[in-house]
């Protein structure tokens, strides 16, 4: 017999709004006409309740919703018997946990918001799991009975026994300098239970920067710091929350290393930037900064619409995740009026699909609206997708730099990958360029042919917009439209500061 499909009812607490409807979705049901309370909802309610095992599925509620607030994920049943955590009635479950092994590295990938930060604070025993039960939450002897029988039973208890220690690293580097005073070297000094701290600097090119004062740190320097004073701790599991953001090519590799030595070392989890500073919702913030680009029917097509904005629209600035204020944070760029814009690394934060997205949107948007745009960018694809020209920055990070003349993006790529102890290679399928792993055969190869090696890349797109830690060398770059003319009012449109 066939599995009978389950479903999770989700129903977005920012969107729904008994008050100023009619309550559609309640009307328009056909399991309710029927006489069964599959929807529940009034006009005193906060928002609407739907059972989930009532529900068919039919989707009529969704298209009823005069918000958009509703929303049913059809799921195989065999996963209702495995639900690791839920927050509240018809809102996100989570299904299962990833089992971590010793002397592996498990790396997790998805969306955002598809839970890996949740799975992360179960497992480092930061956020107890309730199976499900939101509303009578079990204590941990009725979920250690839950997975009894499992590998995650006996990890379960040895972290309540405290036979395991778990370091997670945060994911957002700006929260940092707010709870951490001090220099960087009196901070390592004090973590350091290895004596592995002038290794670490050495590998994460922080040895320059130990006098200096944690809240004067870059969003770079932050990273790798973050980075140091977990691999400096002594412990059993590291956790590690996106480890390479705000990170170059070479020090995401470096990065990579370091993890890897994680027998040797000890390593462990790191955050990100981007701080709120307006008290108040997205709406609201938009109304102010842009007000007549985000009612304009092209801006709202051509920008808003693509970023996804309108889902977040009503959500408090301060509350929103890493990723959706980088999508805020790129249209109120977008919607001054600018002729020149200056983008700082707009897809940090951002997952595969949003940055592709996001790469689209910014280039179309200049190219319509006849601007130019200098974008400083990590992702290597991305930036190849967008540049047209690039400019390379030579010197020491953090002492010294110079800038070198506008190149063609060919030229441009030739001098970074000369600086470079690494080579690429094209995928065969999607024909994106690829690391190659180090001491391997293809980079014994192309060790030497750095510029015909890149020739073969120049077709298709590349992603990372360059500060090369190492060997000094920052990457920049711009497209433009060919504007002839120099604009009367130049406009800074910097998308971090708002």
């Amino acid at each position: 017999m066939a599995d009978k499909n389950t479903r999770i009812a989700i129903v977005n607490h920012d969107k729904c709004k008994p008050k100023k409807c009619r309550q559609e979705c309640k009307k328009s049901c056909p399991v309710v006409r029927m006489g069964k309370l599959c929807i529940e909802v009034t006009p005193q309610s906060k928002i609407a309740w739907i059972s989930e095992s009532l529900c068919i599925g039919c989707g009529i509620c969704i298209k009823k919703c005069p918000f958009g607030a509703l929303s049913i994920v059809n799921l195989p049943s065999n996963l209702e018997k495995e639900t690791t955590h839920r927050y509240c009635a018809n809102s996100f479950k989570l299904h299962r946990l990833p089992i971590p092994r010793p002397g592996e590295v498990l790396g997790l990938v998805g969306t955002n918001g598809i839970g890996k930060s949740t799975a992360l604070k179960i497992l480092a025993g930061k956020q107890k799991p309730n199976l499900g039960k939101y509303d009578n939450p079990p204590d941990w002897q009725e979920i250690l009975t839950y997975f009894r029988g499992s590998e995650l039973q006996n990890y379960f208890t040895k972290i309540l026994e405290d036979d395991l220690r778990a370091i997670v690293k945060p994911q957002y580097v700006d929260q940092i300098p707010k709870t951490v005073k001090g220099s960087v070297g009196a901070i390592l000094s004090r973590k350091d239970d290895t004596d592995t701290q002038d290794l670490v600097c050495e590998q994460l090119d922080l040895s320059h920067l130990r006098e200096r004062n944690v809240e004067d740190l870059s969003g770079g320097e932050l990273q790798r710091f973050a980075c140091a004073v977990v691999c400096i701790q002594r412990a059993d599991i590291f956790m590690f929350d996106e480890p390479s953001s705000y990170l170059d090519v070479k020090q995401r590799l470096k990065a990579a290393i370091t993890i890897r030595d994680v027998p040797i070392l000890n390593v462990s989890y790191k955050p990100q930037t981007i701080s709120p500073k307006f008290k108040g919702s997205v709406r609201a913030l938009l109304h102010e900064k842009i007000r007549d680009a985000y009612t304009h029917p092209q801006f709202i097509t051509d920008v808003m619409k693509p970023l996804q904005i309108e889902s977040i629209i009503d959500q408090d600035v301060q509350n929103l995740s890493g990723g959706e204020l980088q999508r805020v944070a790129l249209t109120l760029c977008l919607g001054k009026p600018a002729d020149v814009y200056l983008i700082d690394e707009p897809s940090a934060y951002l997952d595969s699909e949003q940055r592709l997205m996001a790469a689209r949107v910014i280039k179309r948007y200049i190219l319509h609206a006849k601007k130019t745009a200098f974008v400083v960018e990590h992702d290597f694809i991305m930036a190849t997708y967008l540049a047209d020209r690039v400019i390379v920055f030579d010197g020491i990070p953090s002492k010294k730099t110079a800038a070198n003349t506008p190149q063609s993006l060919l030229a441009g790529m030739n001098r970074f990958l000369s600086l470079l102890e690494i080579t690429f290679r094209r995928d065969p399928n999607n024909f994106r360029p690829r690391i190659n792993k180090l001491n391997s055969i293809k980079v014994h190869t192309h060790t030497h042919t750095h510029t015909s090696g890149l020739e073969q890349y120049t077709h298709f797109s590349v992603q990372y917009v360059f500060s090369f830690q190492s060997h000094g060398c920052f990457f920049f770059f711009w497209f433009e439209t060919g504007r002839k003319k120099t604009p009367p009012n130049v406009f800074n449109a910097f998308i971090m500061n708002f």
